[in-house]
């Protein structure tokens, strides 16, 4: 039905066009941006009054671990740095089953929706027995809920046995890897521009698989023409292992494997020399910024202004609930926005760099030029924000409100021109009754990782 979004109180379209008229959608798509005082040039059948409300396009989140969301503020992982973080929740996460991937999925997507996010990658890299059909439950969540999405058939090969991180228990042969990637893109992935599922090979980080299925996933990924992606230069501590391991930093080794390149995005990206950061604007190497999970792991502050004015782009990502430990993309925004005044100054950082960051810059960094603004034959992906809370009393400005006051959760949320988030809930989830089917799962999870078999590793 197409449908006029009328009179916002404002609206950021991620470029220089002008829609305080409103918006008209049509057929999953923007047909029209109007500016103040005009009408629509063909006839809706819907107006939709938006008076009060601030639209932005719909918010993209680059780099996640639904599964996460079951070990927030985990007791054993607390006040750790990434590597005995990792150590600390490996055997936790071993224990993870189809129920526990349906219901983070679920809860992690829904989280996402309520703030304003439309478009989410997730990378999953962890499987066993019991999970090896992860990807397409995660399919299947997404399409129930309406939500877009860019699903990672992530992998470990190097278990601590052969001089990697990860136990062996989480870890799998070369050949299933590939093989199950090879399955999931040809079963799931579509190339369309206004696809909702999209699939991407992404094996895990340099400690955690070998060369031989970093190359290997290249190849596969550029036969079939979809992206890769992985962690990179997120510690000091990934500086100094590839240096031992590999003789060479972090990114001299991605390059060595043929991953600096345009179809490649990594997580983190902090640990970056002047050098380097020339080479990856050189190769349009996206970055997803993780500026929560960054400090709650004290892991260090991306570069973000050096790396853009390379020709780096720049995305956001929430990460993981267990580093972050929250889900929601409209707070990242307003972290990203902090972080990153403290690097570079106040009158260097603004809160338009922040949601480009979120919108227009995840949309670069994920290959998804339809998406992250607004204007005519964009994808309808809109986020509805209102100024209603105590936190936003008495601001003047109010797209800065939605970053300096604190927004966090979306009023309406529009996904290729349907309303996936109406008035603060998503029809058809009971979301009382998703948390509390969550908490169980995670006290489960827990319970498992502590029992005898566990602890004597069984």
């Amino acid at each position: 039905m197409r449908t006029w979004i009328k009179n916002p109180l404002a609206v950021w379209t991620g470029n220089d066009l002008n829609a305080d008229g409103g918006i008209v959608v049509d057929d999953g798509m923007i047909a029209e941006i109007l500016e103040s005082g005009d009408s629509p040039a063909e006839t809706v059948a819907v107006e939709f009054d938006a008076s009060g409300l601030i639209v932005l396009p719909g918010l993209i989140n680059c780099h996640h671990h639904f599964y996460q969301t079951l070990t927030r503020a985990f007791p054993a992982a607390l006040n750790k740095e990434l590597f005995p973080w990792l150590k600390a929740l490996y055997p936790v996460w071993a224990g993870l089953d189809e129920e526990c991937i349906a219901l983070s999925t679920e809860l992690a997507l829904a989280e996402l929706m309520l703030s304003g996010c439309s478009t989410a990658s997730d990378h999953h890299y962890l499987f066993t027995d019991e999970v090896a059909d992860a990807v397409d439950i995660q399919v299947s969540v997404a399409r129930r809920l309406g939500a877009r999405v860019l699903l990672t058939r992530g992998s470990m090969s190097l278990g601590d046995s052969d001089g990697g991180l990860p136990p062996d228990s989480v870890v799998q042969d070369a050949d299933t890897i590939l093989a199950e990637s090879e399955r999931l893109i040809g079963t799931h992935h579509d190339a369309a521009e206004d696809a909702f599922v999209q699939i991407a090979l992404a094996p895990c980080s340099p400690f955690s698989v070998t060369p031989e299925l970093m190359r290997d996933s290249a190849a596969l990924a550029r036969e079939h023409g979809v992206l890769l992606h992985t962690h990179l230069a997120e510690t000091s501590d990934e500086n100094e292992f590839c240096l031992a391991r590999f003789g060479k930093r972090p990114l001299d080794y991605l390059d060595e494997l043929g991953w600096l390149a345009d179809d490649v995005w990594v997580a983190h990206g902090i640990h970056f020399d002047d050098d380097e950061i020339a080479r990856l604007g050189a190769a349009r190497t996206g970055i997803a910024h993780c500026p929560s999970s960054n400090m709650v792991l004290a892991s260090g502050l991306c570069r973000t202004r050096e790396l853009e004015a390379s020709g780096v782009p720049i995305g956001l990502g929430v990460d993981g609930s267990a580093s972050n430990d929250c889900s929601n993309m409209m707070q990242e925004v307003r972290q990203a926005f902090l972080l990153q005044r403290l690097r570079y100054g106040a009158a260097n950082i603004t809160h338009h760099d922040a949601l480009r960051w979120a919108t227009t810059g995840g949309a670069a960094v994920l290959h998804r030029q339809r998406l992250g603004s607004i204007a005519p034959g964009q994808c309808a992906d809109l986020a509805l924000f209102d100024l209603a809370e105590l936190r936003f009393s008495g601001s003047g400005d109010p797209l800065a409100a939605l970053v300096t006051c604190g927004a966090h959760r979306v009023r309406h949320l529009m996904i290729g021109g349907e309303w996936r988030v109406s008035n603060g809930e998503i029809p058809g989830v009971d979301l009382e009754q998703l948390s509390a089917s969550h908490r169980q799962m995670a006290a489960k999870l827990a319970g498992k990782a502590c029992s005898p078999a566990a602890t004597s590793g069984a």
